[in-house]
């Protein structure tokens, strides 16, 4: 009798994997297939159902969008990436038509892996229209005139880490060590920590946050995006850790000046959920800030590592920049105005290698563009891609030409 029962199991086992799920599969397109159709919708496909074209996206953007601006329009394509159905508009003249209709057609959006690893604490059908609302009505702390301020402490902390961590080395993994100077500057301004311990310890958690936001959401043990779910719920609790110290610090009367004392104070302090919250919005700012910066310092010293004249340039207007401070004097905003040239190729390296690629936006209404119609409902993604790396407007577009001055 056992064998019979083993026999059949393997056998349904054999029904399952060889006819059950290829019929699936083919239901499940022909209900995406009927889901989505509409009038005139851009060229594109949808891919594979279920997951789309989430992998090649995830693989190489860049290559993604360029190569279907080729295959179906420079202006306008349809894709289905992340659980969405999403129409990508491109270059100059579709981002302008995107940031004209802020708000009219189109609403900030996050796709459900990003949702769920920065507002855990939120619903699934979350007003993210309300969280940004929230973060343009955030303290001045936030605006860029008001980090003017912060720059003789950041030359300050940058000095240090040079010091301990690259001078009198025979060799150096820039990339490491820009990530733990970036991560170093980004604790001691928005935790008012510079403990060595925590910064290494979040520098792992963080790699395996930044995969797992462009992964598939599938939240199984072994997944990029599972690893991204544990390191942020790792992350989340360190915050709040530090967010109780902060509180505690704040009731004995003791001075802040970081971001997370703001944010405090500016809540009602009720307790846990506000402890949560803060965590989840400081973690948002970490992950934005901490891999961004550092691949461009990496890529700067790659470009210009390539490039001797380049070097010769920037350590020219350096110096000049030096010789104007008195000894042991850290820089100042004025000093930073005078890095013209240095600025030009810190920006040609953006834009040969963005850090941020593009973001998302919800779709409030139908709208029509380039002729094609988008069905409200669908997510909008727009890439610098689509105009970095366009040979109408960069004649040689993967050649590193900064700016002359």
């Amino acid at each position: 009798m056992e064998l019979i029962s083993t026999s059949f199991k393997m056998d349904f086992s054999y029904l399952f994997l060889c006819y059950l799920v290829p019929l699936f599969l083919i239901l499940a397109s022909g209900i995406w297939s009927l889901k989505t159709r509409h009038k005139n919708l851009p060229p594109g496909s949808f891919g594979w159902p279920l997951i789309g074209e989430t992998i090649e996206f995830g693989s190489k953007p860049e290559k993604f969008v360029l190569d279907r601006m080729n295959k179906y329009s420079p202006d306008i394509f349809k894709t289905n990436i992340l659980g969405e159905k999403m129409a990508v508009i491109c270059g100059p003249n579709g981002h302008k038509f995107l940031f004209t209709n802020e708000h009219t057609i189109f609403t900030p959006f996050v796709p459900y892996s990003m949702q769920k690893l920065f507002l855990s604490s939120a619903p699934r059908d979350l007003n993210f229209r309300e969280t940004v609302k929230n973060a343009r009505g955030a303290p001045g702390f936030l605006k860029p005139e008001a980090l003017v301020k912060y720059v003789g402490e950041m030359d300050s902390i940058t000095q240090q880490q040079m010091q301990t961590l690259w001078e009198g080395k025979d060799e150096v993994k820039a990339f490491s060590l820009a990530k733990s100077l970036t991560l170093t500057l980004a604790c001691r301004f928005f935790m008012g920590t510079e403990d060595p311990e925590r910064v290494a310890r979040a520098i792992s958690r963080f790699d395996d946050i930044k995969v797992g936001m462009h992964s598939v959401p599938v939240n199984f043990p072994g997944t990029n995006f599972h690893k991204a779910c544990k390191a942020a719920a790792a992350v989340n609790e360190e915050l709040i850790s530090v967010i109780c110290e902060k509180k505690a610090a704040m009731g004995r009367g003791e001075p802040m000046r970081d971001i997370v004392s703001h944010m405090i104070m500016a809540s009602d302090g009720s307790g846990k959920g506000s402890e949560v919250e803060i965590a989840e919005k400081i973690l948002g700012l970490l992950v934005a800030g901490y891999s961004t910066v550092a691949s461009v310092m990496t890529f700067f010293m790659k470009y210009v590592g390539e490039r001797p004249d380049m070097y010769q340039k920037i350590l020219a207007e350096q110096k000049e920049v030096a010789a104007s401070k008195n000894p042991g004097e850290l820089l100042n905003w004025d000093d930073m105005q005078k890095m013209k040239y240095s600025w030009n190729v810190v920006c040609e390296v953006m834009r040969l290698t963005p850090t941020i690629r593009g973001t998302f936006r919800e779709v409030m209404t139908d709208f029509t563009y380039a002729g094609y119609t988008v069905p409200k409902g669908w997510k909008l993604y727009w890439t610098v891609d689509s105009t970095n790396m366009n040979p109408k407007y960069f004649p040689d577009p993967e050649k590193f030409d900064p700016i002359k001055i």
